[in-house]
């Protein structure tokens, strides 16, 4: 009996270039377990190795194979549900104004400390930008209320070269010191300052991180490791001090539904999409890039897959760490009770609480009375039947092998790779 078709795929992955030069990666650099899950996670996503089931329509003969995804936060195929149910959450919690688009930017100075020191810089940039916003807004000057907002962290740019960066998301208004009524910004494309905020947020990140590097928090390696001699360090800080560091405001979307389009993209992200990837050959990856400096044109840009691979690791968060993160009245903690308040205040009606279905749904691991599973998918040939799933593929993860061997036909680098460790 042939197997069924597996479900269709990009023609280029990030998983083939991991497949097919991973090893070679891993020759040449020392990588650290948590990074070598991520190449063997994002290797083995939605390929028998992780099992999964297959599914057939009870209208016609029509059968597909669905692998299970690996669900690595990291993995460019695994973002879409997670951002789905994320977004769902978030549209609820709306306010019916305008909202302003921030970046906050470390500069190069920093941002190398920060590749080294992952927890703890991007924990200051938090930290910094948090106090930065919510201080320039509570000025009577600038603002005068209290804001809420969310913050997602960026670690790349478009090659995708170490570029760590915050975009945070911001209603134009907040909560007045008593909290009795809603402020607007003075003006509908203003919101704040950028060179107060620049100057703002350079002074708390520097003091920041000038108490980590007191209280031994930092560690430095490499090209950096001159930075232990408090010398090299002040220095370094002086450099970061005397430049601008980067701020910037875009003009206000157009409302909540422009809003979550503008989320839907941003805050689930990876380093690179598979779907900017289109070639490897000879050792070589092409992939699509914005030119911004050509007012965001769209050109090509190549990178040997080892260096590929050493870019794209680049951007592995620490474990447990979180990207992303809400201040103000949109804290976690008072989040619902002060939205609901900020809704009153602007007249808008009440948020509905969703009841609970009364009977429970069917768990896909529940069998019918005739063997199978439920699917919720609808059959792509007939579109009148139900895919119901009718065989569990058993995860096949060899325990020897971090990262499966190519299944696609690619042509290795020829060159040899020597151990640099």
């Amino acid at each position: 009996m042939s197997q069924p078709a597996a479900s269709p795929r990009a023609s280029l992955e990030v998983a083939d270039i991991v497949r097919a030069h991973g090893q070679e990666f891993l020759a040449r650099y020392r990588v650290p377990t948590d990074r070598r899950r991520v190449l063997a996670d994002v290797a083995s996503c939605r390929t028998a190795t992780l099992g999964g089931h297959v599914e057939r329509c009870d209208s016609c003969p029509h059968e597909k194979v669905a692998y299970n995804s690996c669900r690595n936060r990291h993995c460019p195929k695994c973002q879409g549900s997670v951002a789905a149910r994320w977004m769902q959450d978030r549209s609820e919690e709306l306010l019916d104004v305008p909202y302003f688009h921030v970046v906050f930017t470390l500069p190069d100075e920093i941002a190398a400390i920060a590749l080294q020191n992952p927890r703890v810089v991007y924990g200051i940039l938090f930290q910094a930008v948090g106090q930065t916003l919510q201080e320039v807004a509570a000025t009577p000057k600038h603002l005068g209320a209290k804001i809420g907002f969310l913050a997602v962290l960026h670690t790349w740019g478009q090659n995708p070269h170490h570029h760590p960066h915050l975009h945070c998301v911001v209603p134009a208004g907040g909560l007045s010191a008593c909290g009795t009524k809603w402020v607007h910004t003075k003006k509908q494309d203003f919101f704040l300052p950028v060179r107060v905020l620049s100057r703002v947020f350079r002074g708390k990140f520097i003091a920041l991180l000038q108490r980590a590097y007191d209280l031994g928090k930092l560690e430095f390696h490499g090209q950096l490791s001159g930075l232990a001699q408090p010398g090299a360090w002040q220095h370094r800080l002086n450099v970061a001090v005397r430049n601008e560091w980067v701020v910037y405001s875009k003009a206000p979307f157009g409302g909540p539904e422009v809003v979550l389009k503008y989320l839907a993209r941003y805050t689930h992200r990876v380093a690179i999409s598979n779907r900017r990837l289109l070639r490897l050959e000879n050792g070589q990856v092409t992939f699509r890039v914005k030119d911004y400096a050509a007012g965001g044109r769209q050109t090509t840009y190549t990178l040997t897959a080892v260096e590929f691979l050493r870019r794209f690791l680049q951007h592995v968060l620490p474990r447990g760490f979180m990207r992303i993160r809400h201040f103000g009245f949109m804290a976690n903690r008072f989040r619902r009770e002060q939205l609901e308040h900020a809704r009153q205040l602007l007249g808008m009606a009440p948020r509905t609480t969703a009841t609970e279905p009364e009977t429970p749904p069917v768990q896909a691991s529940d069998p019918n009375s005739d063997g199978t599973l439920d699917s919720d998918d609808v059959c792509p040939v007939c579109r009148r039947g139900r895919l119901l799933i009718t065989r569990l593929i058993r995860e096949d993860r060899p325990h020897s092998q971090p990262i499966p061997k190519p299944h696609i036909n690619v042509v290795l680098t020829s060159t040899t790779v020597r151990d640099t460790s």
